[in-house]
């Protein structure tokens, strides 16, 4: 499969990551493009990868991380044709995703990054800690944090 093809067939699936990421459509494409930047100049080592989803995964993630994002970053709601796909039942109704996902979009990058590959990609603790090269310990503590920081968000919004 030549890079064109690749990133032709997994634009979507791609974009749809970086969305859950970025927290909207100009970030999310830009983070998407930034990621295919990066994985055409590592192409060779993409394309003979065992999983070369698991690679582009790790670039995204990396991508994502490691840029520097101003501050008061502009917030889209996630409705109907816009909300991407969920792979959880925790996101699997409308109602829930337009009250979670907001405030998924306000945790700091890491925890963010680890509740989109745990609840979006479910990934388990070993492939989340492989992605973000830390150890599982660390996804453990930082979903926790994560979720606790959900909880207390959506428990303040409704009182």
């Amino acid at each position: 499969m030549t890079f064109d093809d690749y990133a032709a067939t997994e634009w979507p699936s791609l974009y749809r990551r970086a969305f859950l990421l970025a927290g909207n459509h100009a970030d999310a494409e830009d983070l998407a493009q930034q990621t295919l930047i990066k994985v055409h100049g590592a192409w060779s080592r993409v394309s003979r990868s065992d999983v070369p989803a698991a690679y582009v995964r790790r670039i995204l993630m990396n991508t994502f991380l490691s840029a520097k994002r101003p501050r008061g970053r502009r917030l889209e709601l996630l409705v109907g044709d816009d909300a991407p796909e969920p792979a959880s039942p925790l996101m699997a109704g409308p109602e829930e995703r337009m009250s979670l996902w907001p405030q998924v979009r306000l945790l700091p990058p890491r925890q963010r990054a680890v509740i989109v590959l745990r609840y979006y990609e479910q990934l388990s603790e070993a492939e989340i800690a492989d992605v973000l090269d830390c150890s599982r310990g660390n996804v453990k503590s930082t979903a926790h944090r994560a979720l606790q920081n959900l909880r207390t968000a959506l428990g303040q919004e409704e009182s």
